[in-house]
């Protein structure tokens, strides 16, 4: 079993990494787990209070929970993983029955953050991209997809998400195998490589 974490700021591109690497490899055995399933549930708090959290840092991830699900999987073991709503800032009821497969990735913003989580990883990539794509890219996503208004998009940044990927996000560039840059222009030699890479580690995995 191959395990890769790719990491980035929001925005950076890292789905866009992801579903080109896939096209470049046997999908059936290939499972892609999302950091952002892993949020802390806070059901016990109002939606006000929930909306007002801070969820670009660490501790918001339920990183314990995240690294027994990979470890479970590399191990052979079926896990059921949370679904997590940003409409509603909270877990919702039903979970997803997810089967180990050859290869893993681990995709967010905080993967590279968590030590424990880290180790697990064979593969470790960053996404870079500049601040100032990542918001336009935050902007549009948050409106379109998560029901937020520009203003509270905009508070949010400047208040939590751009100081918290300046203390832990970017510091984390540091822990990567590969940094991808900025994907605006589809990346194709850095894909190659990396898609390269994977097959070649699966191979290695596969045979030894």
């Amino acid at each position: 079993m191959l395990i890769i974490g790719i990491a980035g700021g929001t925005g950076s591109g890292k789905t866009t990494v992801v579903n080109n690497i896939l096209k470049n490899l046997n999908t059936e055995n290939v499972l892609v787990i999302s950091q952002d399933n892993y949020y802390k549930d806070h059901k016990e708090l109002s939606f006000e209070e929930r909306s007002k959290m801070n969820f670009d840092h660490p501790r918001s991830i339920d990183f314990e929970l995240l690294t027994d699900h990979i470890l479970n999987l590399k191990n052979g073991q079926t896990v059921e993983q949370p679904v997590y709503s940003f409409i509603t800032h909270s877990r919702q009821d039903e979970t997803i029955l997810t089967h180990p497969k050859n290869v893993i990735i681990v995709e967010g913003i905080l993967v590279l953050t968590h030590p424990d989580l880290r180790d697990l990883f064979d593969v470790k990539i960053f996404v870079h991209a500049d601040s100032d794509e990542r918001l336009i890219r935050r902007v549009r996503r948050d409106i379109q997809e998560r029901g937020r208004d520009l203003e509270e998009v905009l508070n949010r940044y400047q208040k939590t998400l751009k100081p918290m990927h300046e203390q832990f996000i970017e510091p984390s560039k540091s822990h990567a195998d590969i940094i991808v840059p900025n994907m605006k222009k589809k990346n194709e030699v850095a894909i190659r490589v990396l898609s390269t890479l994977i097959k070649d580690k699966l191979a290695s995995t596969v045979s030894s």
